[in-house]
């Protein structure tokens, strides 16, 4: 494992959860990899922190599902399986199809401006194929969208299901041939937002969802195949 993390000190945290926060990250974005085993010791030099902060945080990883624990050979990084990839997209499918059809009757001028705003720096972030430039903007523009429903338990579950949904749109994100296909999706969304035509905007979420998952599957699928022939 390559000396590849860093904590960054929090006045504000714990130890053991500035730890957590940075294997989380560190799992969500593919800095540690889907079967990389987390070895406390080399974790805690890497790091340089006692090994205690590092087990807590690895059984937190392991109870949001992010850290499998394996027989003999002790944790490592959860795979990424069709299963629960689609579990999780298929919840926030309906979410974001929801969310579509509120705002095309909440969303304001103003936040119209915004989001138009947000388009263009998703675009613009494309052009520089930045992984995570790309990743946080698209973060940024679905959550206008979000805000703009204004519906605070909606915003909560949706808020709550994206740190689980932010590790396969990174997969979906990496694949740089995708790029221009989501920066239509984004317009066509955006364009029905102004429209106020809740059934189009609806079917635009949907349809932006189930794109991600097909392309999600073929990438698991590939890396299937590669680590059967190894």
């Amino acid at each position: 494992m390559q000396n590849r993390l860093q904590v960054k000190p929090d006045e504000f945290l714990p130890l053991r959860d500035v730890v957590f926060n940075t294997l989380r990250q560190a799992i969500l974005t593919g800095e540690l990899k889907p079967g990389e085993r987390l070895m406390e010791i080399h974790l805690a030099n890497m790091l340089g922190v006692s090994r205690t902060p590092i087990r807590e945080a690895i059984r937190k990883l392991e109870l949001e599902g992010l850290v499998t624990m394996i027989p003999r050979r002790g944790a490592e990084v959860a795979q990424i399986t069709e299963k629960s990839m689609s579990d999780v997209l298929e919840v926030r499918r309906a979410m974001d199809a929801l969310c579509a059809e509120l705002a095309c009757e909440r969303i304001t001028e103003e936040d119209l401006e915004r989001l138009k705003e947000a388009c263009g720096r998703f675009e613009q972030a494309t052009g520089t194929k930045d992984v995570k430039k790309v990743a946080q903007a698209d973060v940024e523009l679905h959550d206008i969208i979000l805000q703009a429903t204004g519906n605070s338990r909606l915003i909560q579950l949706v808020n709550n299901l994206s740190e689980q949904m932010y590790r396969y749109r990174f997969e979906y994100i990496k694949d740089i041939s995708q790029h221009e296909r989501l920066v239509e999706e984004h317009r066509m969304i955006y364009e029905s937002l102004v429209s106020r035509d809740k059934e189009r905007a609806a079917e635009a979420a949907r349809t932006h969802i189930d794109n991600q998952r097909k392309a999600i599957i073929h990438q698991i699928r590939l890396d299937g195949e590669k680590h059967s022939a190894v």
